[in-house]
């Protein structure tokens, strides 16, 4: 009870701190921005639910569902670039609005969808709207945004994730008890919303125009041909990889830990997640404003630190004092490193290709699919203890793969000034 009253006091606090800061930025950036707020609160009432749906409502087994949920994930990894890059041809605007209207017809799907097939489907089509539509909107914000402000706007774009996340699943759990298909409705409705509110607003303010009528227009072959033969790009994908490798314990195999270790593992970990939630929210903003002075690779590397430093404290904690003090830890790393990964991309993305290196970035979402499988592998070979240590090395060593890219982006940095 206590920490859901924290949570909701650092709410009101972040929102009306959110409400200052968004002034200072294109209308269409803080519409994006709010808008984040409320379909990540709206997806968050669903789908945490989905499996638990699934189960009451389907014949199907424990594996089906998992494979039916996790299409979503696989989808998701190779849509970004597809998505990113039909922005850059064919423009923002059309690629987002697809993809929220075609989201909000996903999520009324799964109320009534019955059957395998179905589902596996909506999950894919529900990944693949999500990739469409959250690289895209980084690059709008990106091109609406002047160049030493974009690390905030990165902030307040994940501040805004992490409110939406927090609130969402109290919402779902309440709205369930009235009928369990209503939280998907509702979500649903919410997106059909957004996505005619944020219509509106791009035809006011011209969005053809900002993006730039007279940018010529790059074929998707074109663009796959020049992303993989980006070293820097490589390089940073390999350590963002890796990063998600290191953060996808915390929702998978750090709650295996706190139930074998604790005998009310489950409450802790539901306190730990607590504890993350008002940590992003409460320190966002102070350390974006830290993190924006000082070079995207700095934040990273500090943050992967942070990271290895939690799983340390994780693989040796023996209280519920020693568990809640490393996950203030990791998610120091959590807030550091993302926004910093988005900055990154930002920095190094040609102009008119800014879209497909956004999309790319999904494909960091492999490290999320190998993360969970590795971390199952050592905690049932070898235990908690040895599992965390091991994640906290593995983690380490994306920042030399972030070192590296960023020596290749300099060295062609010079190379083209060198040509000139």
């Amino acid at each position: 009870m206590i920490d859901t009253i924290l949570l909701s006091c650092w709410e009101c606090i972040t929102v009306i701190r959110l409400r200052l800061l968004l002034s200072s930025f294109h209308p269409v950036v803080s519409s994006l921005l709010l808008g984040t707020v409320f379909a990540r609160a709206a997806a968050s009432m669903s789908l945490p639910f989905l499996a638990i749906y699934l189960t009451g409502h389907t014949d199907l087994g424990p594996a089906a569902i998992g494979l039916a949920i996790g299409a979503g994930s696989l989808a998701g990894t190779f849509g970004g670039f597809v998505g990113g890059s039909l922005s850059d041809r064919i423009g923002r605007k059309a690629v987002m609005l697809v993809s929220l209207y075609g989201w909000g017809f996903v999520f009324i799907g799964f109320a009534f969808a019955e059957g395998f097939w179905p589902f596996l489907l909506l999950s894919m089509a529900n990944g693949l709207c999500r990739s469409f539509y959250e690289p895209v909107s980084q690059a709008l914000m990106a091109d609406l945004t002047e160049k030493d402000k974009r690390y905030r706007v990165f902030s307040l774009r994940y501040t805004a994730i992490n409110i939406g996340v927090a609130v969402g699943p109290l919402l779902g759990a309440y709205i369930g008890l009235v009928a369990d298909g209503l939280p998907f409705v509702v979500t649903g409705v919410v997106y059909f919303v957004y996505a005619a509110s944020l219509h509106a607003l791009l035809n006011r303010f011209g969005i053809r125009r900002i993006e730039g009528e007279a940018r010529e227009p790059v074929t998707m072959r074109a663009s796959w041909t020049i992303v993989v033969r980006d070293a820097a790009l490589r390089y940073f994908l390999l350590g963002s990889m890796i990063i998600a490798v290191g953060y996808s314990q915390m929702t998978v195999t750090l709650s295996q830990v706190a139930g074998q270790r604790f005998a009310d593992g489950a409450a802790l970990f539901a306190v730990l997640m607590s504890v993350n939630a008002v940590v992003v929210i409460a320190l966002q903003l102070p350390l974006s404003r830290w993190s924006e002075r000082r070079p995207p690779l700095q934040s990273l590397a500090l943050g992967a630190a942070m990271y290895a430093l939690g799983d340390v404290g994780f693989a040796y904690a023996n209280g519920w004092a020693a568990m809640i003090a490393a996950m203030v830890v990791f998610t120091l790393g959590e807030i550091l490193t993302f926004p910093a990964g988005s900055v990154l991309i930002d920095r190094i993305a040609p102009e008119r290709l800014r879209g497909a290196y956004f999309g790319a970035q999904t494909f960091q979402n492999a490290g999320h699919f190998v993360g969970p499988w590795l971390g199952g592998l050592l905690l049932a070979e070898y235990g908690g203890t040895v599992m965390f240590n091991t994640i906290a090395a593995i983690t380490l060593t994306a920042v030399l793969f972030y070192r590296r890219g960023s020596a290749v982006y300099e060295a062609k940095l010079r190379d083209d000034r060198s040509a000139a």
